[in-house]
């Protein structure tokens, strides 16, 4: 779904709990524009001053200033109101068409059940974790294949939650009513089919989440090993003050611990990286 398009049904609640309760817009009204409206207020102003100023209106100053002021006004307020219930028929005429075609092509978080919607927060925040971690961004892993695998990964978890909670929803409702021997043994199994598909949901989310913490430890040592080369590029200045004030025997050791940690947080950061590549391929259909 295009980002313009999917940011109007994030904010067109209204209309779609509307539409949900039957709500059809009406068809476009076959009536003067609005453009044409708004000339004929003009005109119609316009008109009537051309008429007081030909003397064609002398009934008088008080009706000459009512006729003049009043009836001008009070087109242009009811212009100006058709031209605000206008424009709201036609955003929610927009918005209804948006909605419908789009129609199975997005979920609402109020949609789910309680546990569904704990797993599709779940989802989220490990997506989150790795569109938002500095090796993604940097390069380090593949931004690209991410960009798009993971946005496919969090709308198909979040469309099989949606089927599972609306089916599991009725499923609830019709074994609150009491079942028989005979329909028990029948919803019995569908009820672990239920369970079942919730497992397989789950499992792509734990697979998620093991990439998301790949991605975590990657982080770490991508952070740390910025932070040694940091301190590495200014050894010169700790030696040569280490030199000068005599201090050779305390921190020399402590320098080559430096450099050392340096090349362990290196090839840490490489293992990381293969290891958050890895867990993502589990992702990769």
């Amino acid at each position: 779904m295009p980002p313009d398009d999917a940011q109007l049904l994030r904010e067109s609640r209204r209309v779609l709990l509307k539409m949900r309760a039957g709500w059809v817009p009406e068809p476009r009204p076959h009536v003067p524009g609005r453009r044409v409206r708004t000339a004929m207020s003009v005109g119609t102003v316009v008109l009537l001053g051309l008429m007081l100023g030909l003397g064609a209106l002398r009934i008088g100053v008080n009706l000459l200033l009512l006729v003049v002021l009043g009836i001008p006004l009070v087109i242009v307020l009811f212009a100006r109101n058709d031209l605000t219930e206008d424009e709201e028929a036609d955003y929610e005429r927009e918005v209804y068409e948006q909605l419908r075609w789009y129609e199975g092509r997005y979920v609402l978080a109020g949609d789910l059940d309680e546990s569904a919607a704990r797993l599709l927060e779940r989802a989220q925040r490990a997506t989150a974790t790795v569109t938002g971690s500095r090796v993604n961004t940097d390069g380090l892993l593949d931004d690209v294949r991410n960009a798009v695998m993971l946005p496919a990964q969090e709308w198909e978890i979040a469309r099989l939650l949606g089927k599972l909670s609306a089916l599991r929803t009725k499923h609830r409702e019709t074994v609150s009513q009491g079942l028989t021997p005979e329909v028990a043994a029948v919803a019995e199994p569908l009820a672990r089919a239920l369970d079942n598909s919730e497992e397989a949901v789950l499992a792509r989310v734990e697979a998620l989440e093991r990439y998301a913490a790949s991605v975590i430890e990657a982080e770490r040592a991508y952070v740390a090993h910025h932070q040694i080369e940091e301190l590495r590029g200014r050894m010169h200045q700790y030696e040569e003050l280490v030199a000068e004030t005599g201090a050779d025997g305390f921190a020399v050791p402590e320098l080559e611990r430096l450099a050392a940690d340096a090349d362990r947080l290196e090839q840490a950061l490489r293992r990381s990286v293969s290891s958050a590549r890895e867990a993502f391929r589990a992702l990769d259909p």
